[in-house]
């Protein structure tokens, strides 16, 4: 039998226009009109023939356009099984919900009471479903059996719950739905911390929704396999778990992943960046056109737009369900205790109390006039406890706590030091307190700030969370500086400029300077909390990219930082937004770069004194030609002078797959000298005999090693944005700075200095810093520069070998 064609329900809105800006409380945003230049079509053009083919509208997103494809797979499913008592065909999962997906799959449950024959039954019902090209999850099984599966599996038992007749036996299926509902009830207590552990299994794999750029929209944290527990803790009784603002959240995520189904045209779940900004355009999503008295953003195209509605619908979600753990925690060791046991009830901070392992107002602190400062030292002493703040003192303190005045009292920013320099305990009390809109009252620049995310790779995190993130890594580093406080602040406030048009270390310091002044510090610290956010890049920029034993280099950063005082609160932030930020971010031979330039710079500032050229090795200038050098990190050789020795040095370390993080070249007494601090490319030291013999034939002009590393490097060539060249004057003593911002590649070191040997100049040295997917190589070109014309032809050089 042909399935029947569906269209959507009469008067199905589609997707709604929301609020970008994901901003407030948990607010539930209002549903618009459907963009009026949306096309018509199928709601499930890739399964011609299927239960839900043919001609409805293109949309197929939201609520109504789930019912209706619900109530046409019920309609089939319904004439696939013959009229016969003692079977029941059930669905579960979105079917039984009603929530189906446009690519969804199905799953069903053919229930039976010990029929004969009931193998063929099934099989004569999902034969015809596969031949539809449907996915399908099936299982038979008695109701005792279903009953026993559950009570062995709490995934089975929340499967249940969502059991919904479709056709045959009503009775046997309406007994499965009330019997299942009874038994989780009754056994949810007892299973949920079963269900936590296979949760946070999950969570571990696949991440946090709120904070990744290709987060999966069902299984990662906070997406909508979580609400389907808050669901089921709801349905047992244990807490009010699905509260509007999380089902708001619900609707919005499953409006999001019709869209991805209608984008892609086939079941995927997860958003990729490629399919943002279409899905934003089928959800009506639209960048707002720019205040006149804002600042432009920077980034801010339709997908943006998505991806901060997402995040907040997940911490919607994941808070929500933190929630719920801790109210079925305290059910369980309430019922340990027994009828006379009392919850623990000790006063941990001026007005907050901890009562049954929740903080709570004390009761002289609930007044007609509420202290400003009250919900800054709530957060504080959550944040040091490690407590969470329990639901109905956010909901009060959102209500009743006045505004703060400008500048802040002492009390008030206190509160928020100790806030921010509570380490560990500064993450949740901070998101606690953004879920209920107490930050906003702090902070009027947070609402642009919350979910907004960052286009790179090596960022984990939002914007908002890697600033929160990152006060609490400078907690680590409080004892190294004589000002802990600004540290913390700095910290808090470095990238507060992201998401405006222009570098955000510029344009944010006016933004950082206006929170400190308002927070009340004194002119002196808002400036160097000013000179913080400019600054917070320049050690590692200057790190990885400069030669550390030029003594430009260290006079330069000596002039912007001024004195040691600054210069450890820069060490220590730089350190602080490296571990915000990822792994990817910071590594063991940067760290060492950064600290070899702070010990430079520190001892110009105290002293005056710069660097001396280091002295070569005496191995390389004593042992018979060519000498090759191998440590952990550092690959060092000696050969008769030449020309392009650092390309042909190059060349053998890609080939072995070590990347080169530095290269210095010099000539001393007629020999040539490079040395290399190096780093597996993929992880896997080399073979060092394999790599000192590469070497030796390669110094001594055997051709093949380079021949062979040609084959390679072309092969690994990577593509990317466009390259670019930028010169750099008077950034060495001797030479001029090319610097290279390009994709990375395997041997574009080697590429690069051939192409520079070949156009006629010398590379003394050469830095290389990778971030992601980008690399900014420095070569230091011996000489005061060249002219207009050798400069265009050397960057044509450089820019055809990348």
């Amino acid at each position: 039998m042909t399935p029947p064609t569906v269209r959507n329900a009469p008067g199905d809105p589609g997707p709604g226009a929301v609020d970008p800006a994901v901003g407030g409380v948990d607010g539930v945003s209002g549903s618009g009109p459907t963009d009026p230049a949306a096309p018509g079509g199928p709601v499930d053009p890739a399964a011609p023939g299927g239960p839900v083919d043919g001609s409805a509208a293109v949309d197929g997103i939201g609520a109504a356009a789930r019912e209706t494809r619900a109530a046409a797979y019920d309609s089939w499913l319904a004439t696939l099984l013959p009229d016969r008592p003692g079977v029941a065909l059930v669905a579960v999962g979105g079917l039984g919900r009603r929530q189906c997906a446009p690519h969804g799959d199905l799953d069903l449950v053919l229930l039976h009471d010990g029929v004969p024959g009931i193998d063929e039954l099934a099989a004569s019902v999902w034969y015809p479903v596969w031949d539809a090209k449907l996915g399908l999850d099936h299982s038979v099984r008695t109701v005792g059996e279903a009953l026993s599966v559950a009570l062995d599996d709490v995934k089975v038992s929340l499967g249940l719950l969502d059991a919904r007749y479709v056709a045959g036996d009503r009775r046997l299926a309406e007994e499965l739905a009330r019997t299942a509902l009874d038994q989780w009830r009754r056994t949810a207590l007892r299973q949920l911390p079963a269900l936590r552990e296979v949760t946070e299994s999950r969570w571990q794999a696949h991440g946090e929704l709120a904070f990744l750029l290709e987060g999966d929209l069902k299984e990662a944290a906070g997406g909508l396999r979580d609400v389907g527990i808050l669901r089921a803790i709801a349905t047992a009784g244990l807490t009010d778990a699905l509260r509007p603002a999380v089902t708001a959240a619900h609707l919005r995520l499953l409006d999001v992943r019709d869209a991805l189904h209608r984008q892609v045209g086939r079941r995927v779940d997860r958003l990729v960046a490629q399919e943002r900004d279409g899905v934003a355009r089928l959800l009506g999503l639209r960048q707002p056109p720019s205040d006149a008295a804002q600042r432009p953003a920077a980034v801010g195209h339709d997908g943006d737009v998505l991806l901060r509605r997402v995040a907040g619908d997940a911490r919607t979600v994941s808070h929500a369900l933190d929630d719920a753990w801790r109210a079925a925690d305290r059910l369980r060791v309430r019922r340990r205790r027994g009828v006379d046991g009392r919850p623990i009830r000790r006063p941990v901070a001026r007005d907050v109390v901890e009562h049954d392992g929740e903080l709570v107002l004390a009761r002289t602190a609930i007044g007609a006039r509420p202290d400003p400062v009250l919900s800054l030292r709530v957060a504080a002493a959550a944040a040091t406890t490690r407590l969470p703040i329990a639901r109905a003192t956010c909901e009060w303190l959102a209500a009743y706590c006045p505004p703060l005045p400008s500048p802040w009292p002492p009390e008030a920013r206190a509160a928020l030091v100790t806030l921010l320099g509570s380490g560990p305990g500064l993450v949740p009390a901070w998101e606690t307190c953004d879920r209920y809109g107490l930050v906003d009252a702090w902070l009027p620049e947070w609402p642009r700030l919350r979910s907004l995310p960052q286009h790179n790779p090596v960022h984990r995190y939002t914007v908002d969370r890697h600033l929160v993130q990152a006060a609490a890594e400078a907690s680590r580093y409080a004892r190294e500086v004589d000002r802990p406080d600004l540290l913390l602040i700095g910290a808090f406030l470095h990238d507060i400029g992201k998401g405006i048009a222009g570098d955000h270390s510029t344009v944010g310091v006016p933004l950082a300077e206006a929170v400190a002044a308002r927070i009340g510090l004194s002119p002196a610290e808002v400036a160097l909390i000013g000179t913080l956010v400019r600054l917070h890049l320049l050690l590692p920029d200057v790190a990885t990219r400069r030669d550390l034993d030029d003594p430009v280099t260290i006079t330069r950063v000596a002039e912007a930082v001024g004195d040691p005082s600054t210069l450890d609160l820069l060490h220590a932030l730089v350190r602080a937004d490296a571990a915000a930020t990822g792994p990817a971010a910071w590594s063991d031979w940067k760290g060492r770069l950064v600290a070899g330039l702070v010990e430079r710079v520190r001892t110009a500032l105290d002293t005056g004194a710069l660097p001396a050229p280091p002295a070569p090795d005496p191995a390389l200038l004593a042992e018979p030609l060519p000498v090759v050098q191998l440590t952990e990190d550092t690959v060092a050789v000696a050969a008769a002078d030449r020309r392009g020795l650092l390309a042909t040095v190059a060349g053998c370390l890609a080939l072995h797959r070590l990347e080169v993080v530095s290269a210095d070249a010099a000539t001393v007494d007629g020999r040539a000298l490079v040395t290399c601090r190096v780093q597996p490319r993929y992880g896997l030291s080399p073979d060092p005999v394999a790599l000192t013999a590469d070497l030796r034939r390669a110094l001594a002009g055997d051709v093949s090693v380079t021949q062979r590393l040609r084959g390679r490097t072309l092969a690994a060539r990577a593509d990317g944005a466009a390259p670019r060249v930028v010169w750099h004057r008077d950034a060495a003593t001797d030479a001029v700075v090319l610097e290279l911002r390009a994709a990375d590649a395997a041997g574009l070191l080697y590429r690069v200095a051939s192409a520079l040997d070949a156009a006629g100049v010398e590379v003394r040295a050469a830095r290389i810093s990778t971030l992601g997917g980008d690399v900014v190589d420095a070569f230091y070109l011996v000489g005061r520069g060249p002219d207009d014309d050798t400069r265009r032809r050397l960057e044509a050089a450089v820019l055809a070998a990348v």
